[in-house]
Formats: C-alpha cells, structure tokens, sequence
C-alpha cells in the first residue's frame, strides 16, 4: 500500500507547510505566492486522498 504512505507523507508536508508559511507571516508579514502554494499543496494532498478512497 505505497499510495496510503504517500498520502500520508502529503499530509504531513501540507501541515509542516502551513506551520513555516503561519511563522513567515508572523515573522515577515504576508506573502500572497505563500499561501497560493500552500493552498495548492492543499488541494493535491486533498484529491490524494479523495482518489485513495475511491
């Protein structure tokens, strides 16, 4: 089952992700191509999982 490992593995990326963009925002103030990123990552690691369960 290498698919439920790398849908994992994208979720753990997309939560890592969110933590270093929500700390450069603190940190540097907002970057809109950071969050775009983030919220593509997002959408990949959702149609992972969505793909998996079918």
């Amino acid at each position: 089952m290498s698919g439920s490992g790398s849908t994992k593995t994208m979720g753990v990326l997309t939560v890592g992700a969110l933590v270093v963009v929500t700390a450069y925002t603190a940190a540097l103030g907002s970057n809109g191509w950071l969050w775009f990123g983030w919220v593509v990552l997002g959408l990949v690691t959702v149609a992972m999982v969505a793909s998996r369960g079918n």
